[in-house]
């Protein structure tokens, strides 16, 4: 049995169909019809149930796409991990971070990578979920950027820099720094944010932020893309709150409050990391100050 075997075994379980099958791999229908003979034959088991017109799955056949599937995925997963690590400064590498930095640290940061690794490649992905622990196991990102800690003793971490927490309102809006003292007075105030069911770790924040002020939000727009935020907002159409971050944007029509409240910015890798351009790029991140 080899890894080839288990990849036309999946194929052919997908599709259910001898000549789609072999026409995925690039193999005869009489070539594939033996390999997969050979791999019943091979584990002792019936993995379909086949006559002229139909080809379907047996129990164990069922049961096997399902394992085989989530083996494969993360073999293929290790491979492009020993691909990069092999390819080194000249490979690539995928960061995952939230949409608050993409204005100020992302920039910045990218910006000094490619000044002193200006062969190295980047893939940037913004998880709406925010699972960026997943990620980093699984091998799907190698830098991930989060707001909150995490908390793995198979994950290395380091906190960069904290930030404030702002009201971004309309220019024109009554609300200004004067007015902080009675942040309850925001209660009839139509607020365009974070989804507040949700489980990341701004959703948190601002659920927290809304108790400790004593009044529920009226929220009239659920988003976590802070662009589409600051357009609806410089729109007159609600208020928002968002990290500092954000000004940098430069969105017209849009005012920024600082409230007494700060957020972390985290970095995070795998520890024990094979690829020695990690170490680096970890180092270059720690130089970057956006916060002046």
């Amino acid at each position: 049995m080899n890894i080839q075997q288990i990849k036309y075994f999946l194929i052919l379980a997908n599709e259910l169909h001898f000549w789609r099958s072999a026409e995925k791999t690039f193999i005869s229908q009489s070539s594939l019809s033996r390999q997969i003979q050979s791999f019943e034959q091979e584990l002792d088991v019936q993995l379909f149930e086949r006559d002229k017109r139909n080809v379907k799955l047996t129990d164990a056949g069922t049961f096997l796409k399902e394992k085989y599937t989530h083996l494969i995925s993360e073999l293929d997963q290790i491979h492009r991990q020993a691909k990069k690590i092999n390819e080194g400064l000249s490979g690539k590498i995928s960061i995952s971070y939230p949409g608050s930095i993409s204005f100020n640290f992302l920039p910045s940061f990218l910006k000094v990578l490619n000044t002193n690794l200006p062969e190295l490649k980047f893939e940037l992905t913004e998880p709406t979920d925010e699972n960026h622990e997943k990620l980093l196991l699984r091998y799907e990102t190698d830098i991930a950027f989060s707001r909150d800690a995490i908390e793995n003793i198979h994950i290395e971490s380091l906190k960069l820099h904290s930030e404030s927490i702002c009201l971004a309102v309309p220019y024109n809006h009554w609300f200004h720094e004067t007015s902080l003292t009675s942040l309850n007075k925001l209660k009839d105030e139509k607020f365009i944010i974070s989804g507040l069911h949700e489980k990341t770790f701004f959703a948190s924040l601002l659920r927290s932020f809304f108790l400790k002020h004593d009044f529920e939000p009226k929220i009239i727009i659920e988003s976590d893309f802070g662009g589409m935020i600051l357009n609806l907002v410089a729109k007159g159409l609600g208020i928002s709150i968002l990290p500092i971050s954000f000004k940098k944007a430069k969105t017209q029509n849009v005012r920024f409050i600082a409230l007494d409240e700060k957020i972390d910015l985290y970095m995070h890798w795998r520890k024990k990391e094979a690829n020695k351009t990690i170490k680096q790029v970890v180092a270059y991140a720690e130089s970057v100050n956006v916060l002046e």
